[in-house]
């Protein structure tokens, strides 16, 4: 998540100041005692492998050395952006060439405090986990190709590079995960309520027993990109159902009745793997891959 253009206003720089200042940290329920699943124990250790890299290339590498074990192709896409330079990593599924494109993506670069484990090694990790589960039973109608992106900390700079490039394709719908890291909620950003994963994903996660929130009050990240260009687009976060307006509260400025887990830890010494609770990670991905699922079910299949 990106808090940097709402926190130009001095007075939530001053209110999360105070969150930070005078919140105990909930403890979050340890990892290593709640039950997990295969998929579970791999979304941990991917984002430890992560969150442990010193610097974007180290992090880079961590994806890269994944996608290589899975037999995945990928490719730096280097750009320039107001005086920056960064690298995207964009993967190929696979698919047929005919079909529309689903793009996945996460940031994976940090700010310099921490180690952007939750925001958003965590987010990093949700995709290669569901990424494997595409690979293993591909999409029949569409393409799916993965996107890891760079300098979103710096105002968005790697996706909305990706998205200015001359002859980028547009994607049928972009799907963009940041802060993927504890809770038993999927929080999604979708500007069209009545978009069919909406009603898929309501379905699926009822059925997971994870709780859904979806609507277009959401923080600032790379879905931003894609939306202020008129392409299609979606994002997820994975937290606590009690955390959700309490985050709105701060980004709009406004002192949350109680001081949201996320805005504790992102941007700050916290950001470190001990905070990560993979107990519903499974089930969140499950539901997601189900939606998605039924979602491309509903696109017409490549002649």
């Amino acid at each position: 998540m990106n808090p940097t253009v709402p926190l130009r206003n001095a007075r939530i720089r001053t209110l999360l100041g105070l969150l930070l200042a005078t919140a105990a940290l909930a403890p979050l329920s340890a990892t290593a005692d709640a039950p997990r699943s295969d998929t579970g124990h791999a979304w941990q250790a991917q984002v430890v492998r992560i969150s442990d890299g010193a610097d974007a290339r180290a992090r880079a590498a961590a994806i890269t050395d994944r996608l290589d074990a899975l037999g995945i192709a990928w490719q730096v896409h280097e750009f320039e952006s107001d005086g920056k330079r960064g690298r995207n990593l964009v993967a190929t599924l696979g698919g047929d060439a005919a079909a529309p494109l689903l793009l996945i993506g996460a940031h994976y670069d940090r700010v310099d405090v921490g180690h952007g484990a939750t925001d958003n090694a965590s987010g990093v990790a949700a995709v290669l986990q569901l990424a494997q589960a595409l690979q293993a039973a591909p999409l029949a109608a569409h393409r799916v190709k993965l996107a890891f992106w760079d300098l979103e900390e710096h105002g968005l700079l790697g996706s909305r590079a990706w998205v200015a490039a001359a002859g980028q394709e547009q994607p049928a719908l972009y799907v963009n995960f940041d802060v993927f890291g504890w809770g038993n909620t999927l929080w999604m950003m979708t500007p069209d309520a009545a978009h069919p994963l909406v009603d898929a994903l309501r379905r699926a996660s009822t059925a997971e027993g994870i709780g859904l929130q979806a609507g277009q009050e959401y923080p600032p990240t790379d879905h931003r990109a894609f939306l202020q260009a008129g392409w299609p687009a979606v994002s997820f976060s994975l937290v606590g159902g009690d955390e959700i307006a309490g985050i709105l509260d701060v980004f709009a400025g406004r002192p949350p009745l109680q001081a949201p887990k996320v805005m504790q830890v992102i941007h700050s010494p916290l950001d470190d793997a001990t905070h990560l609770d993979a107990q519903h990670v499974p089930a969140a991905l499950r539901a997601l891959e189900s939606a998605l699922r039924t979602w491309d079910g509903t696109a017409p299949a490549p002649r």
